[in-house]
């Protein structure tokens, strides 16, 4: 079964520009994407998928002189859904943006909050990335067989952390590693954490026995030999990653994860236009493609109505995946 079919939802972060007054001249005056006092939120905790997702856009939009004097901000809880409820609250706030993906479309529904995405106003999808699947260096699983051969005899006692609460990427991912390889999805102990920082520590400590979270968070870790990559859940092998699909080893999962920009609603034509041009510029430019291709992400650019299309297309994918996955 291709499970993009079911799934081609999933893909988890992106920009909220914040920051003091710009300067009226300078970079971007030409193209209309100087925001003043614009702020970039990222709802979850430093380190994780949104936090480098936003962080990288915001340094690429000032090294491209789109604009300037960027605040990155970082506003964590419940899966994002905390991030969320705050910029909703921000009516009209033209100057902010938050960082999002998959994963707080699946705590909306997982935490049952009162603002969903439905209530934003939808700026830009940027990227897509696979997860990957990874142990401590010093673990004993050294392949993706050793590891599921493992989980399969003893599903409840060898728990798997992820970055995003349930119904997210980092859960959906091990929920169908499971099914593909003969588990309920019922029995895997799965552990939450807020953002892939804080998972890391977790893998590091053998707190968990294996982590899933997107490619980009870990690369670091996995280059500099602290982490071990089993397995990555994409269509296609990760370029200088020497891991195999899940697919390659006989796991039929094909999964990617995603991340955008949402604004608060209520904004100007004029401020949503603005907003939107400033993320069009950005993946416009070297600085971003460069980016891009250094974490591993996938271009996956769309803006305004379609983006907000794909939103609400992502959250019936949700529920159906959860149901599909009787959870």
């Amino acid at each position: 079964m291709r499970l993009r079919t079911p799934l081609a939802l999933l893909g988890a972060a992106v920009l909220v520009l914040v920051g003091p007054p710009l300067l009226s001249t300078g970079g971007g005056t030409g193209t209309g994407t100087q925001i003043p006092g614009l702020r970039l939120m990222v709802p979850n905790t430093p380190g994780g998928g949104y936090d480098i997702t936003a962080r990288t856009a915001a340094k690429n939009a000032e090294d491209a002189g789109l604009t300037h004097g960027i605040e990155v901000f970082n506003l964590p809880g419940a899966g994002g859904t905390v991030g969320l409820s705050r910029l909703v609250g921000e009516h009209g706030n033209g100057k902010l943006a938050m960082s999002m993906g998959l994963g707080v479309v699946g705590a909306v529904r997982s935490n049952d909050a009162p603002r969903t995405l439905a209530d934003t106003t939808p700026i830009a999808r940027l990227t897509e990335e696979q997860d990957v699947v990874v142990v401590a260096a010093d673990s004993p699983y050294r392949t993706v067989d050793d590891l599921i051969g493992a989980w399969k005899a003893d599903p409840g006692g060898l728990p798997v952390g992820g970055g995003s609460s349930p119904g997210g990427p980092d859960h959906l991912a091990p929920m169908l590693m499971a099914r593909a390889a003969g588990i309920s999805p019922r029995d895997v102990n799965y552990i939450p954490f807020d953002g892939g920082g804080e998972l890391l520590a977790s893998i590091l400590g053998s707190k968990v026995a294996f982590g899933v979270s997107g490619v980009g968070e870990y690369l670091d870790q996995i280059e500099a030999g602290e982490l071990r990559l089993l397995a990555v859940t994409g269509p296609e092998r990760v370029p200088g990653l020497d891991a195999p699909t899940l697919q390659e080893a006989g796991y039929d999962v094909n999964f990617t994860n995603w991340r955008g920009l949402v604004a608060p609603p209520g904004l100007t034509e004029a401020e949503r236009r603005k907003l939107i041009r400033l993320a069009e510029a950005l993946h416009d430019s070297e600085e971003w493609r460069t980016s891009m291709k250094r974490n591993g992400w996938d271009d996956a650019f769309l803006t305004g109505e379609k983006f907000g299309d794909f939103l609400k297309a992502e959250d019936r994918r949700v529920v159906s995946v959860l149901k599909e996955l009787g959870l």
